[in-house]
């Protein structure tokens, strides 16, 4: 083997690691051709929330209220740096779970919620893949740790609301539900009367990978850069796109 062909494999071998194995096109076509159920995390898969309404500014202010309260110290220093408002919302109710406090800032963060929408960015080739999606018989659902009321006012924005009615899937007041556990995605399949291997969940977080696999759905990866992509691989995602378009492209076929 000469010195040339060793660094073209080289160079090869590298980009396999860093975009996956040579067989994940043939995974993706497999995991779509199986799915006649398709369970959309929503921020990140189908649009970006908080593309012009910073989620850190909204962790920072569910913070300063507590503060407010006179509530300084139920925050770790860590939960309160985190800048995920998703995150906070959690620590709070671990600490006092099923409370008003809790309620309060949950509907907090609702409102916040509802005010990113008008910013929001949809992902690229979402809207196509799930109007296409639709047409060939497909069911949608969304199974989100986002709410409900923002997933619906969202959707609706885009005309995309009959696509997924009336399954949407979305945080509840048992906040100890959120994913990582399964409890949205169950709900999904129960109510869809569909079996878990029938399915597919696209997701964009370790989180929405460890629901699917404590639920047993199959679940495909959406990473819309290097730093996501790399944390589904670290969990164990084994097929990951960093584009809708080839997924769009296969259900098309």
């Amino acid at each position: 083997m000469t010195s040339e062909t060793k660094q073209t494999d080289a160079v090869t071998a590298e980009k396999r690691n860093e975009t996956g194995t040579d067989d994940e096109p043939n995974a993706l076509r497999r995991l779509i051709e199986d799915a006649r159920v398709v369970l959309w995390d929503f921020d990140g898969p189908v649009c970006r929330l908080f593309a012009g309404h910073s989620a850190e500014r909204v962790a920072n202010d569910l913070a300063s209220w507590l503060e407010s309260r006179g509530l300084h110290g139920l925050l770790t220093d860590t939960e309160r740096e985190s800048l995920d408002p998703h995150f906070l919302l959690r620590a709070v109710d671990r600490r006092h779970p099923g409370s008003d406090l809790v309620a309060e800032l949950e509907e907090r963060l609702t409102q916040e919620e509802l005010r990113a929408t008008a910013s929001a960015m949809p992902t690229p080739y979402a809207d196509p893949l799930i109007r296409t999606w639709t047409a060939v018989g497909s069911r949608l659902a969304v199974t989100t740790n986002n709410s409900p009321r923002v997933v619906r006012e969202y959707l609706a924005s885009r005309g995309l609301g009959a696509c997924f009615a009336p399954h949407i899937y979305g945080r509840t007041q048992e906040l100890s539900l959120l994913k990582p556990d399964p409890h949205c995605v169950n709900r999904a399949l129960n109510a869809m009367g569909a079996a878990p291997a029938t399915a597919l969940l696209i997701g964009d977080a370790p989180t929405d990978l460890l629901a699917a696999q404590a639920a047993g759905v199959p679940f495909l990866g959406y990473a819309r850069n290097e730093r996501k992509g790399k944390l589904l691989r670290d969990a164990g995602a084994t097929v990951v796109v960093d584009s809708l378009e080839p997924v769009l492209r296969s259900v098309r076929h």
